[in-house]
């Protein structure tokens, strides 16, 4: 890859936030199906790996695959058809959980995504504002 291609590259979403709850409290918001519609989108997940799900997006059903499952510290999987990855990595801090989501897999700046019909920097931008107040929304049920 040459360098202006790396350049062109949309770099991932990185977003972390503590949450005043333990670990196996935010884990279980995060591994199972109803855990994850209650902050994220409905959806058919099972922490199981190689599993095939869909997220309920607000552009239909985005097919997804669990890629790596490390309880209570890991989670990842493939987010529809675009080469996107999710990762959801935990750690406890003193009886509280640092939650970290990332989100990769971008296209370059330029490139059109499918669905969107429009170029990836657009989305890029747009998820990284919608990342932000998903994991406070997190936060909140997890603290709940």
């Amino acid at each position: 890859m040459t360098t202006s291609q790396n350049q062109d590259k949309v770099q991932d979403i990185v977003q972390t936030v503590t949450i005043k709850a333990d670990i196996e409290k935010v884990w279980n918001f995060v591994s199972t199906s109803e855990g994850i519609a209650a902050w994220f989108m409905p959806n058919n997940f099972e922490a199981k790996l190689g599993h095939e799900f869909h997220l309920q997006s607000p552009f239909g059903p985005s097919p997804c695959k669990v890629t790596e499952l490390n309880p209570p510290y890991k989670l990842s999987f493939n987010w529809d058809t675009d080469g996107w990855f999710v990762t959801f990595s935990l750690q406890e801090i003193n009886g509280q959980t640092e939650f970290t989501i990332v989100h990769g897999g971008w296209k370059n700046k330029e490139e059109l995504i499918g669905k969107a019909n429009e170029k990836s920097a657009i989305i890029r931008e747009r998820m990284n504002q919608g990342w932000s107040g998903i994991v406070l929304k997190l936060k909140k049920v997890a603290e709940a």
